[in-house]
């Protein structure tokens, strides 16, 4: 007992003989432990999507929307079908599901509420100011985005809709999802007239912070340079006062999986990028001219008529609106527009980008 007591008197006079020793050197100049340099490495740094919701200019009172939201699948059944007359399943709820399949632009019964409000987020994708244009929250003019005359009434894309909040939460639960951009000759994060962006598919997971809600920088994603080859695209770009814009490109795909590892994608055309950097991430917005068609088909296969009833999002109905507000990229043949001009905010977070050994080599 005597011998523990003495031992634990050593290690305790040790203890504090070291601890002295750590306090004198600091006390004369010792450099303080600290994290790793600059993230930026050889000109590049990596930033990995962690939220991104189809951008919606709300207001406390929903003023942009004085008619009222858009009444969705279930509301739209009851008002076609309960008069009291018998009907089949085909004449009732496969004739409703066959339209959401195979919409088209004729007119339905029901009435749709556009947003009605002058400001919006957005870019001015075409370089003009127009009579259809919105002012920013900025006071920035000509700001280009009908998606959100579309969507601006519909449950599924507001703050709290269903839409917001799963793609998200899927987006980061599941690697073929992860959208990872890398900038490239970048000499300073703050001003930099000439820079490359290259989107790919990440295959790694996120770090999470303790509330699982934010994200923690400097982890590590590997490139999938082989199913996600179609989603490598090279913007060019400047760096202003720390704010990257790009220019435009005709068309790109990027990685939209939503429900339970379902492979989804969006076709942007005109798509452009303006983020808030900084080293540990950025924030901003994506935006371009989403196809319609694309969009449809991916509302369609990644939720089902059943999820659509939670944000009253009628597939049908929002077709039709998208096609009627169109303002991009006239189909050579019909010359109507079949692209929309849209916009995502985003926020990213900074991650290592991992190439693979052999794509490393071949550059060398």
């Amino acid at each position: 007992m005597n011998q523990t007591t003495s031992e634990l008197r050593c290690g305790s006079k040790l203890a504090l003989a070291i601890a002295v020793t750590l306090l004198a050197a600091g006390s004369v100049g010792a450099a303080p432990l600290q994290e790793g340099g600059s993230p930026l490495k050889n000109g590049a740094i990596g930033y990995a999507l962690t939220h991104k919701f189809w951008s919606v200019y709300e207001t406390p009172n929903k003023t942009e929307c004085p008619q009222g939201m858009n009444d969705g699948p279930r509301e739209q059944f009851k008002k076609l079908y309960s008069d009291g007359k018998k009907r089949t399943i085909m004449e009732a709820q496969l004739k409703r599901e066959g339209a959401q399949w195979h919409p088209t632009t004729e007119p339905e019964q029901f009435q749709f509420f556009e947003a009605k409000s002058d400001v919006s987020y957005g870019l001015n994708l075409d370089g003009k100011v127009g009579a259809e244009d919105f002012a920013g929250p900025d006071g920035e003019k000509g700001i280009d985005n009908q998606l959100y005359r579309v969507i601006g009434c519909i449950g599924h894309y507001r703050t709290m809709g269903t839409i917001n909040h799963f793609e998200n939460e899927f987006m980061r639960s599941y690697d073929d999802a992860r959208i990872v951009i890398e900038l490239t000759g970048v000499d300073d994060l703050v001003n930099d007239g000439d820079v490359t962006v290259t989107t790919y598919r990440g295959s790694d997971g996120l770090l999470q912070d303790a509330t699982g809600e934010g994200f923690i920088p400097g982890g590590t994603e590997r490139i999938d340079m082989r199913w996600g080859k179609e989603y490598i695209t090279q913007l060019k770009g400047k760096i202003v006062d720390g704010v990257l814009t790009t220019q435009p490109i005709d068309r790109i795909m990027l990685p939209w999986g939503v429900t339970f590892n379902t492979s989804g994608y969006h076709i942007f055309r005109g798509f452009q990028l303006k983020l808030k950097l900084t080293p540990q991430g950025a924030e901003g917005l994506m935006a371009g001219y989403v196809d319609i068609e694309n969009f449809t088909h991916h509302l369609n296969t990644s939720w089902s008529t059943h999820h659509h009833s939670y944000g009253q999002l009628s597939s049908p109905s929002q077709y039709r609106a998208m096609h009627r507000l169109a303002d991009g990229y006239p189909d050579p043949q019909t010359g109507k527009n079949t692209a929309i001009s849209s916009a995502v905010t985003v926020k990213f977070t900074q991650v290592y980008v991992e190439h693979p050994a052999r794509e490393l080599t071949a550059k060398k």
